[in-house]
C-alpha cells in the first residue's frame, strides 16, 4: 500500500513539474496547454518549461492573415531545431499553443500576452523570447505592437533573435506589417487604397522607418498582407510613393494575400507557401513619381511602366520551383511566376503583364 501510495505521490510531482498534461484521445496522447503562475505575460505554456539548445537557421515568415499556412509553420519548425517556440501577442488567446505542437515536433510552445509597456520591458519576459528558437508574432493591431514594444527590452530580444541567434522570425496581418524596416502603423484606421490613391497624404497613412524590427533584407522593404482579398495593392504602392517623396529611398514592397506566407531563408530567397499569392514590388530611382503631394490623387505613370512587379503563386509544400531573390531583388534571379508593370494614373492603379 505504502508503495502504491509512493508512486501516485511521484507521478503527481512528475506531471506538475511539466508545462502540460497528457490527454488520451484513443488515437494518440495529446499536450494541453496551461498556464503556470508566476510567468509574467504568460497566457498559456504546452509542453517543457525546460530551456533548451537546438541548432537552428534563420529565416522570416511574412503571412497574410486568413487562414494560418501549415507548411509555412511546418518551414519554421524545421529551421527551430525543435526547440522551444514563443508566439507573441497584444490581445487574444493562446490559441497557436495546440495548432503549432500539432505540425511537428518541439520542446515547448508559450503565448505571451505583451500588452503594456511594462510587460514589454520586464527582464523575465525579454528572456523568454531570447531563449527562443522560433518566434511567431500573431496577428491583431499593429499601433499596438508599435505603442507597446518599440524602445523597449521586448523589441531587442526579438531582434537578437532576427540577427544574433539566427531563429525563424514571423508574423501574421499585423504580425507580417511589421516585419519590414519601412511599417506602416495603421494607429487611427486602417486606409483603403482609394483614399491612399486620393491623397498620398491622408492622415491614416503613416510610415515609419526602421525603428522597430530589423529583420535580415527587409531593412528598405515595406510590407503589405490581406492584400487581394481587401484590394491594398493601391495603398501598397502609396506607401512606397511616400518613402520616396519623403525619405529619398527607393523602397521595395513585399506582399501576401490571405492564406498566404513568404519564407525567406537565411541567403535571402524567398518561396511562397500557401493558397494564394504573394507580390514583390520593384521600384526605380530613375522613376520617382510624377506627382506626390498633400490632398492631390496620386500620379506615378512613368510611361506605364513605374513600378515592376512579381506575382508568385503559393504552393502546398516548400518543394515548388518557385522562388524570388529578396536579398537583392534581381529580376534575373526570379522564377516561377509572372512580370506585371504597375502605374497609377491621376489616383488609379492600372497594371499590365510584362509578356
Amino acid at each position: 500500500m505504502r508503495r502504491s501510495l509512493l508512486l501516485i505521490v511521484l507521478t503527481c510531482q512528475s506531471v506538475l513539474s511539466h508545462a502540460y498534461i497528457l490527454q488520451d484521445t484513443g488515437k494518440a496522447k495529446q499536450r494541453i496547454s496551461r498556464i503556470i503562475p508566476g510567468r509574467p505575460a504568460s497566457i498559456g505554456i504546452l509542453g517543457d518549461t525546460t530551456d533548451v539548445v537546438s541548432k537552428t537557421s534563420g529565416g522570416s515568415v511574412l503571412m497574410g492573415g486568413g487562414t494560418d499556412v501549415d507548411a509555412a509553420f511546418q518551414w519554421m519548425i524545421g529551421r527551430s531545431g525543435g526547440g522551444n517556440v514563443v508566439v507573441i501577442r497584444a490581445s487574444g488567446t493562446d490559441d497557436y499553443n495546440p495548432y503549432i505542437d500539432s505540425l511537428g515536433k518541439v520542446s515547448s510552445v508559450e503565448t505571451l500576452k505583451i500588452d503594456s509597456r511594462a510587460l514589454a520591458n520586464n527582464d523575465t519576459v525579454a528572456r523568454y523570447i531570447h531563449n527562443a528558437e522560433m518566434l511567431f508574432i500573431a496577428g491583431g493591431d499593429q499601433s499596438n505592437y508599435m505603442k507597446y514594444w518599440k524602445g523597449t527590452k521586448t523589441m531587442a530580444a526579438i531582434n537578437y533573435l532576427l540577427n544574433v541567434k539566427h531563429v525563424p522570425v514571423g508574423g501574421t496581418s499585423a504580425g507580417c506589417a511589421i516585419m519590414g524596416g519601412f511599417y506602416y502603423s495603421g494607429e487611427f484606421e486602417s486606409i483603403t487604397a482609394k483614399q491612399a490613391l486620393s491623397n498620398p497624404y491622408d492622415t491614416l497613412l503613416r510610415v515609419y522607418d526602421n525603428d522597430l524590427l530589423h529583420a535580415p533584407f527587409l531593412k528598405h522593404v515595406i510590407t503589405d498582407q490581406h492584400y487581394v482579398t481587401r484590394s491594398r495593392q493601391g495603398r501598397h504602392v502609396a506607401f512606397l510613393s511616400r518613402i520616396i517623396t519623403d525619405k529619398n529611398v527607393y523602397a521595395d514592397g513585399i506582399a501576401a494575400d490571405e492564406k498566404t506566407a513568404v519564407c525567406i531563408d537565411d541567403k535571402g530567397k524567398a518561396i511562397v507557401l500557401g493558397k494564394s499569392k504573394a507580390y514583390f514590388l520593384i521600384t526605380d530611382p530613375k522613376k520617382s513619381p510624377e506627382l506626390c503631394a498633400p490632398g492631390k490623387p496620386l500620379n506615378w505613370n512613368r510611361n506605364q511602366q513605374a513600378i515592376k512587379v512579381y506575382e508568385l503563386p503559393g504552393s502546398e509544400s516548400d518543394n515548388n520551383n518557385g522562388s524570388f531573390d529578396v536579398c537583392t531583388f534581381n529580376t534575373t534571379k526570379a522564377h516561377g511566376g509572372k512580370w506585371y508593370w504597375w502605374w497609377v494614373d491621376n489616383g488609379e492603379l492600372k497594371q499590365q503583364e510584362i509578356k
